[in-house]
């Protein structure tokens, strides 16, 4: 019986630690994206550039031409909320 004096009291550090880790984790912004790391592995983050491929800043040249293309396109397209046809220019 007395190992319940021993037990209970290690027992609450213990749950004390585990509720101050918690606490820890959401301040330091652990939980704000859960979706990050679900997804990460599609995409590749070690792309080595080098000098012996000329055409990789063309790629990305026109990958920034075609975005900007896209917001271009974006800032034109109008919303109605009464559900008629946008006026065009």
């Amino acid at each position: 019986m007395s190992i319940i004096y021993v037990l209970i009291p290690i027992a609450m550090l213990f749950v004390a630690i585990a509720v101050a880790v918690f606490f820890w984790a959401v301040k330091s912004e652990q939980f704000d994206d859960l979706d990050r790391q679900s997804v990460s592995i599609l995409f590749d983050d070690d792309v080595k550039k080098s000098a012996a491929n000329p055409a990789t800043p063309l790629v990305n040249q026109d990958i920034q031409d075609a975005a900007a293309n896209l917001t271009a396109d974006n800032a034109k397209i109008q919303i109605s909320i009464d559900g008629k046809a946008p006026k065009r220019d």
